[in-house]
């Protein structure tokens, strides 16, 4: 195989593919990650009768630890939103909260619906509140979109079961440590969720949608008359409160101190805690929430929750290939020596994650694709340990947020469904990324100097 600076020099033309293919040309990033795979392995000189068999096993391997983990947590968020549990989910913070801090609930409810539900269709699904409440309390339409678009952004990136979250903590070798990632993600993206939600009042007292800047009320429709019968709080929060609460108490199980014993209970919250069998107990939570047990259910909103799953999926594996021929070459380590000598740490893979984000648009290929390049880099970056492996999944979540532009879907989402032009929207919206995802590199960077 090839050694020395054109190893770095392969790698970046890799990426650059990635980015062009993906962004330029459109091509979807399943097929530019294997293409790349190919590419790395080729210019690099590896066995040409390895090559098949190391991208095959890349493949194969990542989605075994994390491919049923990604389809139980699609199917979750299906039917949360078909159910219309995102709604009995809203009206539950609001209640707590109350309508006097309209900006704050509306961060509030993306902070909490965008955990199993894609930010995507959680504005979709909330729009209508939110106009609602805005007219109801006369606060700012655009302050209230961009406090809910935040809100739902903070979550989507850096909590676990969405699926970008999932796939980088699995590509990071987190599998069994998803408890603790989901813990420190709660944490760190309270961050965001400040910032964003600061950035939006600002955002509020500077620009006005359309409607606004023409004197025109508008005419909401309630959400609730799309259901028969909204489901109840407990059924709505279990299919994705019971999972969380089961593998935090898994995670503490196995710790040293074994504070649950070696027993029976500790047997218990073992298995129960394992992510696959914690997201299968949420999914089979989640059949309450159906309507009616019928083919519309049970076929269809199951249906289209594997679908979901499928692109993501193929893109998790296509992503593994891609890592495991980074980890068969010598790329890895020559890039981790010139990397070391930098000290970049913990900011190299928000760096690569926000340069891919800005560059594609998708926040979870971003999650995928830099968590598998910065993987065999992690003991040269001091990231090796568990607590740094986690750090790295919330670094990368940080560049996956910056920023959200006209290449990205929900920067359409948000700009349509509020009512805004185009520039309002990167003055408001897009400038509410940056802030987020700056503010929370911010604080991960901190967190590493003290926990790491």
């Amino acid at each position: 195989m090839l050694q020395g600076p054109i190893l770095l020099f392969i790698l970046l033309l890799g990426i650059l593919f990635i980015i062009l293919a993906t962004s330029k040309f459109k091509l979807h990033p399943f097929i530019a990650l294997i293409v790349a795979a190919y590419g790395i392995a080729f210019a690099a000189g590896m066995d040409t009768k390895e090559i098949g068999d190391v991208i095959s096993q890349g493949f194969g391997g990542t989605l075994t630890g994390i491919g049923l983990v990604i389809i139980f947590g699609t199917i979750i968020g299906t039917i949360l939103e078909k159910s219309g549990a995102a709604i009995t989910m809203a009206d539950s913070v609001l209640k707590v909260v109350g309508e006097k801090h309209p900006g704050i609930t509306m961060s509030i409810i993306g902070y909490i619906v965008s955990i199993p539900v894609f930010c995507d269709s959680g504005f979709v699904i909330l729009s209508s509140l939110k106009d609602s409440l805005a007219k109801r309390s006369k606060v700012s339409s655009v302050m209230m979109s961009v406090a809910l678009a935040t809100g739902l952004y903070a979550t989507h990136t850096l909590v676990p079961p969405t699926p970008g979250p999932i796939a980088a903590a699995g590509n990071l070798g987190l599998q069994d440590q998803l408890g603790l990632v989901i813990l420190v993600g709660l944490i760190v993206s309270v961050v965001p969720v400040i910032t964003g939600y600061l950035w939006a009042v600002r955002s509020g007292k500077r620009y006005k949608t359309m409607e606004e800047e023409k004197n025109i009320e508008l005419d909401n429709i309630d959400m609730t008359e799309k259901y028969d019968n909204l489901p109840t709080p407990f059924k709505a929060f279990a299919p994705i409160g019971v999972p969380i609460l089961l593998i935090t108490l898994g995670s503490i199980a196995v710790f040293p101190s074994k504070p649950f014993g070696e027993g029976n209970i500790f047997n218990l919250f073992a298995f129960v805690g394992k992510p696959i069998n914690a997201l299968f107990i949420g999914m089979l939570f989640a059949t309450l929430l159906f309507p009616k047990w019928d083919e519309e259910t049970l076929s269809k909103w199951v249906g289209e929750g594997l679908k979901e799953a499928a692109i993501i999926i193929m893109i998790t594996g296509a992503g593994g290939s891609l890592g495991k021929v980074l980890s068969s070459t010598p790329i890895g380590e020559y890039l981790g020596n010139t990397l070391a000598n930098w000290n970049l740490g913990i900011i190299l893979p928000f760096i690569i994650s926000a340069g891919l984000k800005t560059a594609q648009g998708s926040s979870t290929v971003a999650l995928v694709t830099t968590s598998t390049l910065v993987a065999p880099l992690l003991p040269t970056l001091g990231l090796a340990s568990t607590m740094g492996r986690v750090l790295t999944v919330m670094a990368i979540g940080a560049g996956a947020m910056t920023v959200s532009h006209a290449n990205d879907s929900f920067f359409w989402v948000v700009t349509e469904f509020s009512g805004m032009d185009v520039g309002t929207a990167y003055k408001s919206q897009t400038m509410a990324t940056l802030v987020q995802g700056i503010s929370t590199i911010i604080v991960v960077g901190i967190l590493s100097v003290i926990l790491l």
